[in-house]
């Protein structure tokens, strides 16, 4: 039996489907949508002339004022076009379902765009959210994040690593924090300096070279003011930068992780790492073990409604004991 693996094709993987191990199968759409509201292509950030964006889904009604972010990239490659496919009502259904309004946000691709681009990008998507909390009718005070693969990872390095509030600041993005209260997500990597093992490299994996443009880190040299690859050691701190696992504290908000353990792109050995540092910082992490799969599966809803309710729990306090 072979595993559908999640490289270049992945964004096309996340539109249609998740995977078997045996077959792609298209995911299920429910035949009734949760009634919303579309605000297409609001503008969050430009950078080297491109307009980077998200869509906001609103719930019609029972609307909690949580917010969820949904990182759409696969491969760190991402699409609106996934906005508009079965995407929808199987990932972000469930949670408009639950009155939550969700943030679709495209945090621009490889090649063009490295992973530390990428995930700032993600990080201003979610200052600009906090910062005009009261223009989308949500609580600043709750927001969670989540995604898949590429994502995933996205997601957890904003939970581990966010761009703190600037309070002095004239402007108004730089006075909002990039702290997010929960997050959700489906397997991602975590930690690319021991990847499947400790102490290796993830340049040295052999399912690489489908990512290697987003991880061709350059610098302006000062000498010849061009864009030059950085140092090979230059190149592992940026790999440790950008590691959700390096930057786990007693900051770190509440984590889940959902990791089929038949995994072989990203192994389920990132999420146990992860879990296990977060929990050795005092922070709350969880994981969920979906046996037999690979990266990704076919009908994962019954996983995003696990992560619906991990939101409930840690953005709402349902299901918390009593004091």
């Amino acid at each position: 039996m072979r595993t559908i693996l999640w490289p270049l094709v992945a964004l096309v993987l996340l539109i249609t489907s998740f995977t078997t191990a045996a077959e792609t199968q298209p995911a299920t759409q429910p035949t009734t949508l949760p009634a919303w509201t579309r605000t297409r292509d609001v503008i969050f950030h430009r950078t080297a002339g491109t307009a980077l964006t998200f869509d906001v889904f609103t719930p019609k009604q029972n609307a909690n004022r949580a917010a969820i972010i949904v990182v759409a990239s696969g491969g760190w490659m991402s699409s609106h076009e996934v906005l508009d496919s079965p995407f929808l009502g199987v990932f972000i259904g469930p949670f408009i379902n639950r009155g939550y309004t969700v943030f679709g946000v495209v945090p621009a691709s490889q090649p063009k765009f490295t992973i530390p681009e990428i995930a700032e990008n993600v990080d201003k998507s979610v200052r600009f959210i906090r910062a005009n909390a009261e223009r989308f009718k949500i609580d600043g005070d709750k927001i969670g994040i989540t995604g898949g693969s590429a994502g995933g990872h996205l997601s957890l390095l904003q939970a581990t690593r966010p761009t703190p509030a600037k309070k002095l600041s004239l402007d108004k993005l730089e006075r909002a924090s990039g702290r997010v209260q929960a997050a959700a997500v489906l397997f991602p990597p975590t930690d690319f300096l021991n990847y499947r093992s400790a102490g290796k490299n993830i340049m040295e994996d052999p399912q690489i070279d489908p990512f290697h443009a987003a991880f061709d880190f350059r610098e302006m040299s000062p000498q010849t003011h061009t864009l030059m690859p950085v140092s090979r050691r230059r190149h592992a701190d940026i790999l440790r930068e950008i590691s959700p696992a390096q930057h786990v504290s007693k900051e770190t908000p509440p984590c889940m992780i959902i990791h089929g353990d038949k995994d072989d792109l990203v192994p389920i050995q990132q999420a146990t790492l992860f879990l296990d540092k977060l929990k050795a910082a005092g922070g709350i992490g969880e994981l969920v073990t979906k046996e037999g799969a690979g990266h990704g599966w076919a009908k994962p809803e019954v996983e995003i409604e696990v992560m619906a309710g991990f939101f409930d729990k840690h953005l709402l306090g349902k299901g918390k004991e009593s004091p």
